[in-house]
């Protein structure tokens, strides 16, 4: 039987372990599509980029891609782009049957967990709930992140998702360019 303090301190180290360093560079991360070349998420930069990890057979997945769907319609001449990416094992298989029955307003490809995980800054001992959605801003800073555990998305997850990229919209792209350069430099050295 374990002793109550090394539990105590395997569950600091896991606290610790699953900490994500917010705000940070968004990786450029390709996402791979069916038919076509890869989508850069760099591309988009300039833009508020809302960036949905997924499972496309997970109904809370499929809740959201709904949900982001009205809001890229809405959002999207405003400068917003919505991306997504199952990371499911056959996710190149199962992407074109998803696309068709859920209709999404953005693209959504195909990505390995792995690549999600280093994207997401996940640890090796995380378990991944899924949706995973990232806001990133228009500099391309990820400036929020929520897992599918989060509370996030219960109740007015729609709302929560629309405060986000409000929040993000509401800034001077200069100002916040001044402001966060030097410390997103200073993690990166």
């Amino acid at each position: 039987m374990l002793s109550r303090t090394l539990l105590l301190g395997l569950a600091a180290f896991a606290a610790m372990a699953s900490a994500i360093d917010l705000p940070r560079p968004a990786p450029d991360l390709a996402i791979n599509t069916v038919d076509g070349p890869p989508i850069q998420v760099s591309q988009y930069k300039g833009k508020v980029v809302v960036l949905a990890f997924i499972l496309t057979t997970c109904p809370h997945c499929q809740k959201t891609v709904g949900y982001l769907t009205a809001i890229q319609k809405e959002y999207g001449p405003r400068g917003v782009q919505v991306l997504a990416s199952a990371i499911d094992d056959m996710g190149k298989l199962n992407v074109p049957d998803f696309v068709k029955r859920f209709q999404p307003s953005f693209p959504v490809g195909f990505n390995t967990q792995d690549e999600a995980d280093g994207v997401l800054q996940n640890p090796v001992i995380y378990r991944l709930y899924v949706p995973q959605l990232l806001f990133i801003d228009r500099q391309g800073i990820i400036r929020a992140q929520h897992g599918g555990d989060d509370k996030f998305f219960g109740d007015g997850q729609d709302q929560h998702i629309r405060d986000e990229i409000d929040a993000l919209l509401k800034e001077s792209p200069a100002a916040h360019r001044k402001r966060s350069a030097p410390a997103a430099l200073k993690k990166m050295s």
